[in-house]
């Protein structure tokens, strides 16, 4: 099994081993779920209940994984990216309003199933779209004006916040026609009818099975290729990949403008596969959890997505417990997923060192 030589503040990072840890933690969330679920419901959570809410626990973990994905690309380059959040923000308001008055301008000359797909398709291109550009704000002001980062994503957020706030309220507060609604869940053939797994993982939206590939595909990209070898170089030590030859400022763009595409579909996810509404900061902080998840993974894709599988799992054990136990107040089981994040991250992480250069501006 491959090592790879530069990982951060130098360590040697082994990925036989990081597989074994996401696997551990992984299997431990699961079995601690059910035991927990059985322990509060009286034990009247069967096999149907622990896997539908496993399969739940996946479709709550896609936008975090998302928002990690992004914040593992832009920090392995040397860009801290708190921006994620109102990159997503505006892709959920993005993807909407795309979903929805795309379906009505192609209804009549497409049919509604055929213009039901397109619009959704386009609006995932473009609620993406939307995002890279937040992305190139964040990019430019940061690595060519070398603006304090954690200000600039601030910034991000905060701008996020304003244009949808305006946009929802002159354009998608009421007197709107129906949509179009969501994606449809999408069965794989043959993996779909295997006991257990195939009901969790290949009964799923098609966003969800877009994050499981990205996850392999980032996962190849930074620790596989020479691309990946380059960017985490600039985010240990920038001036000596300059001096290799490596253009610093490129790698760090194209990163940061990937991690925005990411976000994006992260975005996407909200009012593309949750619910066919957009409402103003329905993101509701998972941009932030996004990146807690990547500081759990210790900066690497495996690592962040079971950081995101933890939290959906909290997520979807939470609304189990509100239908079988009602009589608990629903604030108790809600503050779950977040005490399970402060957990992870000072209890079973230990010291997770970022990327030598992550936040520092280069000066050529």
């Amino acid at each position: 099994m491959k090592t790879a030589t530069i990982g951060p503040a130098g360590s040697r990072v082994s990925f036989r081993s990081q597989g074994w840890i996401t696997v551990v933690v992984v299997v431990a969330g699961l079995l601690g779920a059910w035991v927990l679920l059985n322990a509060v419901i009286g034990g009247r959570c069967d096999q149907t209940c622990v896997v539908g809410s496993l399969a739940q626990a996946l479709r709550l973990a896609t936008p975090i994984a998302f928002a990690a994905f992004c914040g593992v690309m832009c920090e392995r380059a040397g860009v801290v990216d708190i921006g994620i959040e109102g990159k997503m923000l505006m892709s959920a308001m993005t993807c909407y309003a795309i979903n929805l008055f795309g379906f009505q301008l192609l209804r009549d000359s497409m049919g509604a199933e055929a213009a039901g797909s397109f619009s959704r398709i386009l609006a995932v291109c473009l609620g993406a779209g939307s995002a890279l550009l937040l992305a190139l704000l964040h990019a430019v002001v940061s690595i060519r004006f070398k603006v304090d980062q954690i200000i600039s994503g601030t910034v991000i957020n905060i701008l996020a916040i304003g244009v949808t706030g305006f946009m929802y309220r002159a354009f998608l507060a009421e007197n709107l026609p129906a949509g179009p609604g969501t994606f449809p869940i999408i069965s794989i053939p043959v993996l779909a009818d295997l006991p257990i797994v195939g009901p969790i993982l290949f009964q799923q939206k098609p966003l969800t099975y877009v994050m499981l590939l990205l996850a392999f595909l980032v996962q190849y990209v930074l620790f596989f290729t020479p691309w990946g070898l380059r960017t985490r170089a600039v985010g240990e030590h920038p001036r000596a990949a300059d001096t290799l030859g490596i253009n610093v400022f490129r790698v760090r763009y194209v990163n940061v403008l990937a991690g925005g595409l990411i976000a994006g579909l992260g975005g996407a996810w909200f009012t593309l596969e949750a619910v066919d509404v957009f409402n103003p900061l329905m993101t509701n902080g998972l941009g932030f959890i996004g990146l807690a998840a990547m500081i759990f993974g210790k900066w690497t894709p495996f690592g962040a997505l079971a950081g995101a599988l933890i939290f959906g799992l909290g997520s979807s054990v939470t609304s189990t417990v509100s239908i079988f136990r009602p009589d608990i107040p629903s604030q108790i089981p809600q503050m779950l997923p977040y005490i399970l994040t402060i957990i992870v991250l000072t209890g079973v992480v230990g010291r997770a060192i970022p990327p030598a250069a992550d936040g520092q501006p280069y000066e050529k």
